[in-house]
């Protein structure tokens, strides 16, 4: 048995013990060791007596995974965004945004929802995690559409997708983990996420504006607002748009030189944010169960990355990655034809996969396959297959992969973020929560379908960069 037919057959397990219920992290870990040991056995020939060796070479090179990758200077941001958005939370900011809003906007059809929408998208730009946005605003907007009639399970749908957008609009964990898995600059990619993020967020808006329309007792308008009290809640949400602009300019300063790294702009940002929490009379108990929502939700995060780097340390050694790219650009087919039936196969994984955890395991796989097809790391637009650069692609490919992880959120029977709303309204059940978010399939549809047809759409920022 060669190595890359052991690295079939391992994967395979690893796909399977997934489906049966095994957690990714533990699942990509065990094959990973499983599969490093069967690599080193089968170069001594699976001689019976070198299984103690293989064996300890498996485990002393899975043992040296978990400091060596997670102890990175990147991932440093992930607790840091993380941090940003439940100090908000405590803080009584998110609602402050949700209030403005709901002022400018609540007069269109279904108008709460769209300003639910617009909030969770304001509210993605300091936090970064799907999860924790889907969790605080199921607190916050869902009683407020149920109070002036709106249907239960659109509601809770329009939440649950809404949440979504946290994994396109900067600062996203998940684009911080692409960036370290393909080696990626962190910032170049942040920057890429706003624009389809905010497209993202305009096309669930026209969704839901069309349904109200069409279907008048889904999401009534809320009128009554004077241009006094339209005004009179902006102050309050300030100190989001502060941290918005902050992150942005320690990102990529459009008036020269960066004020520093993504990481910097990540920790300036959780400290005006703890400041404004105080200010606003924030107590021990609050900023505690922050500080432990954060920890729980990084651990959890962070399980799953080494958990799954483990398993891409053995499909380095087995060389599943060259294979694969080579059986892809082998095919006789259009370039942008494997391309969208990639983005569907992860369609299809994320009815079984949380979204990181799909990411971290298909990546290392299926990244240099991608860039492969495109004409390699380092063609020039003029040569490529999809009309751009080597390190254009790698953007425009990741922004579409993580839309990709988006809809695996909502998707049944994983989605984590209709999981999340059940858990936190006892009036839903999760059920009703995957009923609501089904129209926005559609949105999802239509936005992937522009981002593959106009990178521009991506790529327009990175131009004036």
């Amino acid at each position: 048995m060669d190595p890359i037919e052991i690295g079939l057959w391992v994967t395979g397990g690893m796909l399977l013990m997934v489906v049966l219920g095994m957690r990714v992290a533990f699942a990509a870990a065990l094959a990973g060791l499983v599969g490093l040991f069967l690599v080193f056995w089968a170069k001594r020939d699976f001689d019976p007596e070198r299984i103690g060796w293989a064996i300890t070479v498996a485990v002393k090179t899975a043992g040296q995974v978990p400091h060596s990758k997670v102890a990175s200077q990147a991932l440093s941001l992930i607790p840091t965004f993380i941090l940003i958005g439940y100090l908000a939370y405590y803080a009584g900011l998110t609602r402050a945004l949700f209030e403005a809003a709901k002022r400018w906007i609540a007069w269109l059809p279904g108008g709460l929802a769209v300003s639910t929408v617009f909030a969770t998208a304001g509210f993605a730009a300091v936090s970064g995690a799907s999860v924790a946005t889907a969790a605080v605003f199921a607190r916050i907007a869902i009683p407020e559409m149920l109070k002036i009639g709106y249907n239960k399970q659109f509601a809770a749908g329009v939440v649950a997708a809404g949440g979504t957008l946290a994994s396109l609009i900067p600062p996203s964990a998940i684009l911080v983990i692409y960036a370290i898995i393909v080696e990626q600059d962190v910032g170049k990619l942040l920057l890429a996420g706003f624009i389809p993020g905010a497209f993202s967020a305009i096309i669930y808006a026209m969704l839901i504006v069309g349904i109200a329309v069409i279907f008048t007792n889904v999401g009534p308008p809320v009128g009554g607002f004077t241009w006094r009290e339209r005004f009179a809640s902006l102050p309050e949400a300030l100190p989001i748009v502060m941290v918005v602009v902050i992150i942005i300019f320690f990102v990529y300063n459009p008036f020269g030189d960066a004020w520093g790294t993504p990481t910097e702009g990540g920790a300036v940002g959780a400290f005006i944010v703890f400041c404004m929490a105080l200010w606003k009379g924030m107590r021990w108990k609050e900023l505690k169960s922050a500080l432990l929502e954060t920890a729980k939700l990084t651990v959890m995060i962070f399980t799953i990355i080494w958990g799954v780097l483990i398993y891409v340390r053995f499909l380095g050694f087995a060389d599943l990655p060259g294979a694969f790219s080579d059986w892809i650009t082998s095919l006789t087919v259009s370039p942008m034809l494997i391309l969208i039936c990639i983005l569907l196969a992860y369609a299809v994984l994320g009815m079984f996969m949380d979204a990181i955890g799909m990411l971290l395991l298909t990546l290392p796989v299926v990244y240099p396959a991608v860039m492969a097809l495109n004409g390699g790391e380092y063609v020039s637009a003029a040569d490529s297959a999809f009309g751009m650069s080597g390190p254009m692609c790698a953007i425009w490919f990741g922004i579409l992969v993580v839309k990709m992880a988006e809809f695996c959120l909502i998707t049944p029977p994983i989605g984590l973020n209709c999981f999340v709303v059940a858990g936190v309204r006892d009036d839903l059940s999760v059920q009703d929560v995957f009923k609501g978010v089904t129209p926005f399939f559609i949105a999802d549809g239509i936005t992937i379908a522009l981002l593959v047809a106009f990178p521009a759409i991506v790529l327009w920022l990175q131009s004036l960069a």
